[in-house]
This record gives structure tokens, sequence and C-alpha cells, in this order.
């Protein structure tokens, strides 16, 4: 491309993103409260089977250990294909983060009640992501006054809707 005054422009360009796997219960359980992107070191058969949406992060978590940070409990099915070399579905998996952002993950741990939570797994520009949050536990009656909150914004949007037929 080329702007006025003749010099080229480099077109942006977005990054593709599929989403393989999302963690919907983390939103409802825990107060979600910072974002980090990491990548995963997976073997092949783990890419393989999470690119078939084999991928399950409900009870999953990280943790900070020995300057390493790990995912915990995820559930990469095995690949239909794979043989003797197939993977473990729930194994200890490294996160591949910068030291600056394991040294935050660490110290944000450290403090009562919070805790890293995996809400997405997704494919950008062909390399596997996983979405860490800081989270904090939410008690029963924050639960049930997100689901209120909802219910209202729900009649709300359904009342407007009414109103433009």
């Amino acid at each position: 491309m080329l702007s006025e005054c003749g010099v080229q422009k480099q077109a942006t360009v977005e990054p593709k993103i599929k989403i393989l796997s999302d963690n919907r219960h983390a939103g409802h359980d825990y107060h979600l409260l910072e974002r980090f992107e990491a990548g995963l070191a997976l073997t092949g058969t783990e890419v393989k089977s999470a690119k078939d949406g084999r991928v399950q992060l409900k009870d999953s978590f990280a943790e900070v250990a020995g300057n390493e940070a790990w995912l915990l409990n995820a559930h990469i099915g095995q690949y239909s294909h794979g043989n003797r070399e197939n993977h473990e579905p729930t194994r200890r998996r490294k996160l591949l983060l910068h030291r600056a952002e394991i040294d935050k993950l660490l110290g944000k741990t450290r403090e009562k009640g919070l805790t890293l939570v995996p809400t997405k797994m997704y494919l950008k520009n062909g390399r596997i992501k996983l979405e860490l949050a800081v989270a904090k536990g939410k008690k029963l009656h924050d639960k049930r006054e997100s689901e209120r909150e909802r219910e209202m914004e729900a009649e709300a949007r359904a009342g407007v809707n009414r109103r433009r037929l």
C-alpha cells in the first residue's frame, strides 16, 4: 500500500485465532483479575490431538515451581492414530513464559487466595497458546449475585427486543 506521499505502508496483519478449548467454569467459579498468554511445550501427538479439539480445561490449574510455570490436570485426549509413542492425557506440561512474567505470577500466587486458572487454549498463527488468568475464588453468594446480574441483563435485552417489534 502506498500513502499519499508515496511512502510504503505496512498492512497490519490480524493473527488468525482458532479456539481449541474454553474453560467457561473459570468465570463462574473465580473472579478473573489479570490475564496472560503462554505457550505450551507439547509432544507431537498432543499437538495433533489438541488441533482435533480433544482438550478439557475444566479442572486444570497452573503453578509456578522451581522458577518454571506448569499446567497441571489439563486433559488432552490421546491421538487416535498414535502408537506406543502416544502421550499420557493428564501429564504436567511446561508453560513457556518470559522470566519477568513468571516472577510476576509467582508474586501474585503467593498472595492469599489467588491462583492461576487456564481460561482458553487456542491456535494462534499455527502455535498452540494458553490464556491464563490470575483468579480469586468466588463464595457461594458471589456466584448467586453473578447469576442474578446475568438474568437481569437477559431480561433487559428481551424487553428491548420486544419494544422493537
